[in-house]
């Protein structure tokens, strides 16, 4: 399908809370073109409003790395529940070149609905429940900046800056090349 540009930090896509998804039609051309963006910057996870889609969505492929048979889609997922912290250093597509030690339950129970539509409720543990609590984080306007304390943040001050400025002005070229009036 297509490769699209993710969505970096200082962007104010990412700071929205997606919306629920009604409409699953929409989602297989949507989630293909997620995975073609995912690999292409080799993560091993993505929310849909990291490639500029405000939806309910995320996708995990961590079948390198763990024993798990394939890659997953994750519509309207919640954690429900979530047990014993360990911390873990993570890094983000959004915000490439920037890691941080971050401290997660290792356990969680997600509900969450296929692609189909149908429901589900599962356990999950280690780095696939790290790699979906980040995901949720993002569905959220939630970032790994916001799990760490500003001394943290300071072994990285230009870079953010730098990766905040950059998204700043590309956003603000999006709006101007889309025809939308800012008041």
């Amino acid at each position: 399908m297509s490769i699209l540009e993710i969505v970096k930090y200082g962007d104010p896509r990412l700071r929205k809370v997606c919306k629920t998804v009604k409409d699953y039609l929409v989602l297989p051309d949507i989630v293909s073109n997620m995975y073609d963006s995912m690999y292409e910057a080799e993560g091993i996870g993505l929310a849909a409003n990291q490639i500029g889609i405000d939806l309910n969505l995320f996708i995990i492929d961590i079948t390198h790395l763990e024993e798990v048979e394939e890659p997953a889609e994750f519509v309207n997922g919640k954690i429900v529940d979530s047990h014993r912290e360990t911390t873990f250093s993570e890094g983000c597509l959004s915000i490439p070149g920037v890691e941080f030690d971050i401290k997660r339950p290792e356990f969680i129970t997600l509900q969450y609905k296929k692609l189909d539509g149908s429901q589900h409720e599962q356990e999950f543990g280690g780095l696939y429940a790290r790699a979906i609590q980040h995901e949720i984080d993002h569905l959220n306007g939630k970032l790994i900046v916001d799990h760490v304390s500003s001394i943290a943040k300071m072994c990285y001050k230009t870079l953010l800056k730098e990766i905040k400025e950059n998204a700043a002005y590309h956003y603000s070229d999006l709006l101007k090349n889309s025809g939308v009036t800012r008041f």
